[in-house]
């Protein structure tokens, strides 16, 4: 196989591997062509008001003020004389988007949303607002359109602020909430003179809905303890009242207005959201208005968390929910249709009506989430063989029409808590089976693409052997034989073609299925290279070669598990530091090993430290680039002192620029700061000086010597300018530490190429890539180049998971890119961020680059194995997901970014 064959299938092979994981994992749950269904009992509101304070966490709302006055008085008054409360509790990802769509359109949205920034809908999905008959929404231009869009007739509409009006530096940011509140009155103010407005707002089903985003804005920019969280909380609770009292007063105090307070996601202490800390999925519920139950007193409840006594709520009746029985919540309140895809379970201890009602009420929920079932087994069904089908079976046909005909039954008979006890178990059930039918392939489609991927990886490895070490010979091939193998290969391909095709499987499908053969192939036109290894290894020492499988294995092992715990990056540093003792190094540069042994320590800090972005420490990062300006200094102080080696200037120049670049953006993030905290927002000055930063830390470095250690040092100049400007704390230090970690490095391994007789020690301070390399000087494979690829891929696995989690998208601090932009944009956000993660990444690419061309190995050789150990380590990360439910979607985002 040529090369440009060799990387096009390389390519093809990955990107099946990453698009699979989407498929398998991230496709879609939603399904189409259910019946609606409707309570057939008139329903007590006529109208419901939503309030959805974005970013409010339970805790926040529910808590009182350290003088025990509470922190929303007009809610508190709610909640203990009103109306009844509870927590909702939403799922990952806790972001506003699929939280909004759990609350209003009843389901759980796949993670797929995130490649449209949240904003469109990768899949149309039926909602409360479009079932209603008209619905008015005042918010985020982030939020409100995508229901607007997804509504069918002309019955839903939305009034938006500009996107420039989410600024995380703005002065205040619970304007926006104001800004909401102010349009709502003028609303309903000029209403009264418009008579087709004023009678759309007198009919039935109407959803009035008010995003709040000030609350989420706050929390982002000074964290949910600060005072500007705190006091937007409490204007959004007046905003409340004036808005409820308002509406009342319009409608003549009929008593046919349901209001519902809720979150889309809470919010961490440290300001972002994502993932699924409880602060972040714990938010609150307050219900009050027309059908809605009125506080009830107990004597005693248990709930795990001791969040009753902290609030001073033990004696009123706490009831939680998740955050998808919101939606039917709502229909069953203003009496419209259940949301075709909803999968929640209507929460009955809200509604205050007859048993009649809630039994009917339960009844249509029921029947609701069994549609989708029946269509979503109806499809299954559709495309898989008769023989090969395996139902669902405590909800088969038979099951089906008995428990609908006994709940319809209980109902006549009166006998209502018997038929809600039996929708619950049939809701169970059929959720269950949602659940079975969604995932029906997915064990048949992993071990498809395991199959494939397993194949790959080992003809990578057999191409490392017998392209680039010498425990293989030349071995002519069977032109005959070949033939056979091929046809034999191609008539497995057309059965499994044949077998999908009368299926009706989806054309995905036979890319994971057909995609094993052709790998499997070139895998098994290789035997003579196998049978000539298996021979030579036989050769060896049993106990060294078991040796040194399990060392492969260990380090493999803690390379997947620092996915999970950061902490294992640590043990592997230690061990990384021990290095030059257990292989003797040290005797021959105690210098340079002392060195490693002191930075391996030092950087294997840092996974021990918490999470970018949860202790925020700007003087961390003004000292980071202090340090940095000093060492620049002292390395230019060099440079001068050496300016007659140079023909001109130039280098001299370049290297001045970059310094005064470390220095700007020193004082750029200090000034920022400062700005910020004064409520100022981002100078523009600093802004464009950042932009300009950015810019010319791609071009400098191109600039400067192509003397190894000088153009390395320059990337590390231009790239460091850029990272302090996206530092909020100790991470600022991390690729001082790391860079120098890798410069040592480099000299490490020109003494293990001395140590173990493969080459002469290189001048590395002389040494000058910009020469072209001779192919012929080009060594082949050593043992101790996989642990050289090893070290690489230890060392980029530290990049990314060094100062967080980047699998979490609640490790990524939106502070991080103030010095770029304060206004809310996702794409341009998390563009940043990605930049801040690579950084790290590319520093330790350099220095691998500088270590292949200086061990006089071809680029080649250590890529494939670098790319063997990252394939088993993705394989690895593979099967470990099924069955880690808790951290399922965390593990899938981990593989991704693999």
């Amino acid at each position: 196989m040529g090369i440009p064959v060799f990387i096009l299938a390389g390519l093809l092979v990955h990107c099946v591997f990453l698009v699979s994981i989407f498929d398998i994992y991230f496709s879609s749950p939603l399904v189409h062509g259910m019946t609606p269904q409707q309570t057939p009992l008139p329903p007590p509101a006529k109208r419901l008001v939503l309030f959805v304070a974005d970013g409010l966490r339970a805790d926040s709302l529910y808590e009182l003020n350290s003088n025990g006055t509470p922190r929303a008085p007009y809610l508190r008054s709610i909640l203990e004389n009103n109306g009844s409360w509870g927590i909702s509790h939403t799922r990952v990802p806790t972001e506003s988007r699929p939280g909004h769509v759990a609350l209003i359109a009843g389901f759980y949205e796949d993670v797929s949303a995130v490649a449209k920034g949240w904003k469109e809908n990768p899949v149309e999905f039926d909602s409360v607002f479009n079932e209603s008959k008209y619905t008015w929404g005042w918010g985020s231009p982030d939020i409100l359109p995508m229901f607007a869009k997804g509504a069918t007739g002309d019955h839903v509409y939305t009034f938006c602020y500009t996107a420039e009006s989410e600024d995380f530096g703005a002065q205040d940011a619970a304007e926006l909430d104001m800004w909401v509140f102010d349009h709502v009155k003028s609303f309903f103010n000029s209403s009264r003179s418009n008579q087709t407005l004023f009678s759309a707002l007198h009919e039935d089903r109407v959803v009035l809905f008010l995003h709040l985003l000030g609350i989420d804005t706050n929390g982002h920019a000074h964290r949910p303890n600060s005072r500007e969280y705190k006091e937007n909380i409490k204007k959004v609770d007046e905003g409340i009242k004036e808005i409820a009292s308002m509406i009342e007063n319009f409608y003549g105090n009929d008593g046919k207005t349901a209001f519902i307070l809720t979150s889309d996601h809470g919010m961490t202490d440290w300001g972002s959201h994502g993932a699924g800390h409880p602060s972040e999925t714990l938010t609150p519920l307050i219900v009050w208005g027309a059908g809605v139950n009125y506080p009830q007193k107990v004597t005693s409840q248990f709930f795990e968390d001791n969040f009753l006594k902290e609030w001073k709520l033990e004696d009123l009746k706490r009831m939680d929910v998740n955050q998808a029985d919101i939606a039917p919540l709502m229909a069953s309140l203003i009496g419209v249709p259940f949301p075709l895809n909803s999968v929640g379970t209507l929460p009955l201890e809200y509604l205050n009506n007859s048993a009649h009602f809630k039994a009917e009420s339960m009844f249509t929920n029921a029947v609701q989430i069994l549609e989708q079932f029946k269509v979503k087994m109806s499809q299954k069904k559709e495309t898989t063989l008769s023989f090969l089908f395996t139902p669902f079976k405590p909800l088969s046909d038979s099951e089906q029409i008995n428990f609908l005909k006994k709940t319809r039954l209980y109902i006549q008979q009166e006998k209502y808590d018997e038929a809600v006890s039996l929708c619950k178990t049939l809701i169970n059930l059929a959720l269950e089976g949602l659940s079975y039918y969604h995932t029906y392939d997915r064990l048949f489609l992993g071990l498809s693409i395991a199959m494939g991927f397993v194949g790959w990886t080992t003809y990578v490895i057999l191409v490392i052997i017998k392209t680039h070490t010498n425990l293989t010979k030349t071995v002519q091939t069977n032109n005959q034989e070949s033939t056979v193998l091929f046809y034999s290969f191609a008539f497995v391909g057309i059965i499994i073609a044949f077998f999908l095709l009368i299926q009706t499987c989806p054309w995905t499908y036979y890319v994971y299925c057909l995609l094993p053969v052709p790998v499997w192939y070139a895998v098994v036109r290789e035997i003579p290279v196998i049978q000539d290894l298996a021979t030579n290894l036989l050769s060896l020492r049993i106990g060294q070669s078991i040796g040194f499988l399990l060392v492969c294995t260990l380090g493999i092992e803690i390379l997947v598990f620092s996915f999970f715990y950061r902490s294992a990056l640590t043990i592997g540093l230690l061990v990384f530091a021990g290095w030059p003792v257990i292989t003797q190094l040290w005797v021959q540069a105690k210098t340079t090993a002392l060195i490693w042994t002191l930075l391996c320590v030092l950087l294997a800090i840092f996974p021990l430290m918490p999470v970018v972005g949860r202790e925020p420490n700007i003087s961390l990062v003004i000292a980071a680039g202090l340090l940095t300006l000093l060492i620049s200094c002292f390395s230019l102080a060099s440079l001068c002192k050496s300016e007659n080696k140079y023909g001109n200037n130039e280098d001299l120049k370049i290297h001045f620029y970059q310094v005064l670049s470390i220095a700007l953006s020193t004082y750029v993030v200090s000034s920022t700061h400062d700005s910020l905290k004064n409520k100022q927002g981002l100078p523009l000055l600093n802004q464009i000086a950042s932009w300009m930063t950015l810019v010319s830390s791609s071009v400098l470095p191109l600039l400067s010597p192509t003397f190894l250690f000088r153009r390395l040092f320059s990337i590390l100049l231009s790239l460091m300018s850029v990272y302090l400007l996206l530092s909020t704390g100790y991470e600022a230090l991390f690729p001082l530490v790391l860079s120098g970690l890798m410069f040592v490095w480099i000299n490490m391994e020109q003494e293990a190429l001395q140590h173990y007789g493969l080459s002469l020690k290189q001048k590395l301070a002389v040494f000058n890539f910009a020469y072209a390399t001779d192919i012929s000087q080009f060594r082949q494979l050593h043992l101790d180049d996989v642990r050289r690829s090893f070290f690489f891929v230890f060392f980029i696995v530290t990049a990314f998971f060094g100062t967080g989690n980047i699998a979490s998208v609640n490790s990524f601090d939106p502070a991080s890119v103030y010095c770029f932009l304060t206004v809310f944009s996702p794409f341009m956000m998390g563009g940043l961020l990605v930049l801040k993660v690579v950084i790290p990444f590319v520093l330790v690419s350099c220095a691998f680059e500088a270590i292949q061309v200086t061990t006089q190995l071809s680029s080649k050789s250590l890529f494939l194995i670098v790319l063997v150990i990252s394939d088993i380590m993705a394989l690895c990360g593979l099967w470990i997901s099924p069955a880690t439910k808790n951290s399922e979607r965390k593990t899938k985002r981990r593989l991704i970014c693999l």
